[in-house]
């Protein structure tokens, strides 16, 4: 519990500057491409979690500093290191970008970061930083379990759309010279990383369960 409330002030401390620095020196000074890539993973660990502590009851955090079952800093605690990791899985694309370099993109981004937000939860989950209120935590099972039922397929889909996107914005941007598509590209980028992901994983528990996964289950004891 002790790193999770230190991590959570001293991670995006140290790795909002230093992932902004780097994508900085990657992509030729340019702070509009910085501030277009970074939105994304920023954007999505404020809304997607946001929604689903204060508004759908699905999980909490269990720290003092908080909004409602939200801490207000979890877009760039997640943005930050979800930034970090981007950078170390992925090369800035050759030019011109081929077909396949996007499937390839979105392929690694999503393996990488469904494992390691996998491992992330559930060491959260054991800590009781973070409490899940799904299907597998009403039956009673372990951290392993009520991460596995959610996280490798949201944050797998999650890193294969922002993949996807950063390809894109590489081939408008860097390949074509379309800059004036510049606030379409930051819209709609955004757009397809909140939606998709999550219309997965409602899928993926339909399948399973056979509901949406969109209210929270609690234990008989609760």
């Amino acid at each position: 519990m002790k790193f999770f409330n230190i991590y959570q002030f001293l991670a995006p401390a140290i790795l909002v500057p230093l992932s902004y620095w780097l994508w900085w020196t990657r992509y030729d000074h340019s702070h509009d491409f910085v501030l277009l890539v970074l939105s994304i993973p920023v954007l999505f660990a404020y809304i997607i979690p946001g929604i689903g502590t204060n508004v759908l009851g699905l999980w909490e955090f269990n720290t003092r500093f908080r909004l409602g079952k939200f801490r207000p800093h979890h877009g760039f605690v997640f943005g930050s290191a979800t930034s970090m990791l981007t950078l170390v899985s992925l090369n800035r694309a050759t030019l011109p970008i081929e077909a396949w370099e996007f499937a390839r993109a979105g392929i690694v981004l999503g393996s990488v970061l469904g494992f390691w937000n996998w491992y992330y939860d559930v060491r959260a989950i054991k800590a009781g930083f973070i409490l899940v209120y799904n299907r597998p935590y009403a039956d009673g099972l372990g951290p392993e379990a009520i991460a596995m039922d959610y996280a490798p397929v949201l944050f797998g889909a999650f890193g294969l759309c922002y993949g996807l996107a950063l390809r894109l914005i590489e081939w408008q941007l860097l390949e074509l010279g379309h800059w004036h598509r510049y606030w379409w590209l930051l819209i709609g980028c955004n757009l397809f990383v909140l939606t998709v992901p999550v219309a997965i994983l409602i899928a993926c528990t339909y399948s399973r369960y056979g509901i949406s996964g969109m209210k929270p289950l609690k234990r008989e004891t609760e």
